[in-house]
């Protein structure tokens, strides 16, 4: 028997007085209202209502026990809502790289609590967010992969000291460009060429990879290639004009620096939203939650396409002039 069930035809037959009215209250047919009734009379051993007269009247023993009933039937309420509450205010852990919009990471968490779910954003590395959805100590997270089998892309460029006036629109900056330029006779040496440097978010092995083979084309020397270190280092010493740092156009622009995307869309980043693998296989990614996700490294879905060359303010001019 179902005893919640029956308590609930049991106790609306007492407040409407009548088992038409409280079916219809319940939503359920009459008949079954009545079987409902007369099984938990059955239970009880004795009747809960008099049904002689034309108006069904609660009996003497109906009255004692609907105290009891009403009270469990508040108890099971109050267990479903704590239930439901505990699976609302469930934290899933989300891993993101160290430079997502701000942002954009609220949007997504103000979108999930509409949805009765509870984010928490953890900044971690490449890999650690891979094997925290392989472990399953995160519900979701941005995984990085070849942007040409990626879901959503995001141009990587070089960052570089602002200059006195706002620049034309940039266009796309080739390692080639970034070689020392030969020096005339007899004219003093240049100053050492600023080193090029790479976030923890892109020492990824596919990525690191192509990397070497692209400065290895473009004939640069490997030592300007170095990790990047703290953010804020790294920041510091590329508004100083110490330093190129290699970053998304969003993370450049927040610090007030200049950019320019890379030619190479083999060298962008590509990303996926991933979900740990369940017993059927691995679930899906709500569609809100990945499009926020993806803007939150500002995923596009094209390259900007090049601007005229030449102009000298431009800043993959600039990146050249410092070699």
């Amino acid at each position: 028997m179902d005893l919640l069930a029956h308590l609930e035809a049991y106790v609306a037959t007492a407040d409407e007085a009548s088992f038409s009215r409280a079916a219809d209250r319940l939503g359920i047919a009459q008949p079954l209202l009545s079987r409902r009734v007369k099984t938990l009379e059955g239970h009880f051993g004795g009747p809960l209502f008099d049904r002689s007269r034309r108006q069904v009247t609660t009996t003497e023993l109906g009255v004692l026990l609907l105290p009891y009933a009403r009270d469990v039937l508040d108890r099971a309420q109050r267990l479903r809502q704590a239930a439901r509450s505990a699976r609302h205010s469930q934290v899933r852990a989300v891993g993101v790289p160290a430079d997502c919009a701000p942002a954009a990471l609220a949007r997504a968490l103000r979108t999930a609590g509409e949805h009765g779910i509870t984010l928490g954003m953890r900044e971690l590395p490449p890999r650690e967010r891979e094997s925290g959805l392989a472990d399953g100590t995160l519900a979701y997270a941005l995984v990085r992969t070849a942007p040409e089998r990626a879901a959503f892309r995001v141009p990587l460029g070089l960052a570089s000291a602002p200059g006195d006036t706002d620049p034309e629109p940039p266009r796309a900056v080739h390692l080639e460009d970034l070689r020392p330029r030969r020096r005339r006779t007899g004219e003093p040496p240049a100053p050492a060429p600023p080193p090029i440097l790479v976030l923890t978010e892109d020492r990824v092995p596919y990525f690191e990879d192509r990397f070497a083979r692209a400065v290895a084309r473009a004939g640069l020397p490997e030592g300007r290639i170095r990790p990047a270190g703290p953010p804020s280092d790294a920041f510091a010493g590329t508004l100083a004009g110490r330093a190129l740092l290699l970053c998304t156009e969003p993370y450049a622009r927040r610090y007030g620096a200049a950019w320019a995307s890379l030619g190479d869309p083999a060298l962008h980043r590509g990303y996926d939203v991933g979900a740990p693998p369940g017993p059927r296989g691995t679930p899906g990614v709500p569609g809100w939650l990945a499009r926020l996700l993806a803007a939150s490294v500002g995923a596009s879905g094209a390259a900007r396409p090049p601007a005229r060359s030449g102009a000298a303010d431009e800043p993959s001019a600039r990146l050249a002039a410092r070699g």
